[in-house]
């Protein structure tokens, strides 16, 4: 039967003192169709010990982000015939410290997202003087300032390979705020709702800011959302530099 060579990146730090490789032969049956159809296979029948996130199985929860090739991926999008090769490799993303195997701790990243203040500011009344039945409209043409940077799952695969954010693996928790975290700051300081940008001026005009962007736009070329960090985070430094009406 013809077969799927899988190269898989392993680590487990309570036990291994350095990440290994290890293979897998995965049949090329109908029902294998994606990384993560893949990576089940093996879990369920070659080596149950293999850790990787995942949950979905619709590029919603952006829990399946790993190098495929090298390159970030959601595996449960990605079909294996798209790539070209019968030979896979797979990692954890780059720059997170690894829990084990595919599984990277998140946490910095979250952090640095909710940093940017990711929630709709709203000064002009309490939230206990609200009608029931009020609405905050919204036209057709505001919604489209910001939508494309509302579709992020938050996957972390931007911050993984940006050019300005540090490789937390290492240990560094400062540093660049990153692409992912920037971009939502863009998507809610530019929401008709929100009346939250000066708040977020602190952080976002910061020296870790958005100043920091060597523009590389590596952020956007690896969305699996097809959302664009890169435009995101230039248009906010125009806000920054002449004000948010600009």
């Amino acid at each position: 039967m013809a077969e799927y060579t899988f190269t898989i990146k392993r680590f487990d730090p309570a036990k291994d003192k350095e990440p290994y490789e290890k293979v897998y032969k995965v049949p090329k049956l109908a029902s294998i169709v994606t990384i993560l159809d893949a990576l089940n296979y093996i879990k369920e029948n070659i080596d149950s010990s293999l850790s990787y996130r995942h949950s979905c199985r619709m590029a919603i929860c952006g829990s399946c982000a790993v190098r495929v090739n090298g390159k970030p991926a959601l595996a449960c999008i990605t079909k294996i015939v798209h790539l070209g090769t019968d030979s896979i490799k797979l990692e954890p993303l780059a720059k997170y410290p690894v829990i084990k195997d595919l599984v990277v701790d998140l946490e910095p990243f979250f952090e640095k997202h909710k940093s940017v203040k990711p929630f709709l500011i709203n000064k002009k009344e309490s939230i206990f003087d609200i009608e029931p039945d009020s609405e905050l409209k919204q036209t057709p043409e505001e919604l489209e300032l910001y939508l494309q940077f509302a579709y992020c799952i938050k996957c972390g695969s931007c911050y993984s390979v940006c050019m300005g954010t540090p490789d937390l693996s290492k240990g560094f928790k400062e540093g660049f705020i990153g692409p992912q975290a920037l971009a939502q700051a863009y998507r809610y300081s530019f929401d008709s709702r929100d009346e939250g940008f000066e708040d977020r001026l602190d952080t976002v005009a910061s020296p870790e800011g958005v100043f920091r962007c060597h523009f590389a736009a590596s952020c956007s070329a690896v969305c699996g959302k097809g959302c664009d960090p890169a435009l995101a985070l230039q248009l906010l430094r125009r806000a920054v530099l002449f004000g948010k009406k600009h």
